[in-house]
């Protein structure tokens, strides 16, 4: 689950729109000061919207994070899946029945696979 925002979407893009007209580039803390965010926060914010408009490539872009967390979830579960296969014999060979298994115990209790980090479906 990820943690909440602590700054709204709309500072953070017009943070960004200031930071980019600013000719030269404003230093990080004072523009952070007058926006009353944490200038760490702010210089995340402006490497990350570097690394999405490619001027960077020591981070990943917000897309490919994304699709990253997306990735890892879908490994969590064929694990699972794999492991319930495995493990009990009624799902021997029927991967689909087990996948619908899992999916209905995540929903029943969801606190019993919180660490894998599923969604529930």
């Amino acid at each position: 689950m990820a943690a909440q925002m602590k700054y709204p979407p709309e500072l953070r893009r017009r943070a960004m729109e200031m930071y980019r007209a600013a000719d030269p580039k404003p230093v990080i803390r004072q523009m952070a000061r007058d926006l009353g965010v944490h200038h760490e926060a702010l210089r995340n914010w402006i490497r990350q919207d570097e690394a999405d408009r490619g001027e960077r490539d020591d981070r990943l872009t917000t897309a490919e994070k994304e699709e990253l967390a997306a990735l890892r979830k879908e490994n969590a579960e064929r694990y699972l899946v794999r492991w319930i296969v495995q493990k009990y014999k009624r799902f021997r060979g029927k991967w689909k029945r087990a996948r619908e298994a899992l999916r209905k115990a995540v929903r029943l209790y969801p606190g019993m696979f919180a660490h894998w980090k599923l969604v529930r479906p």
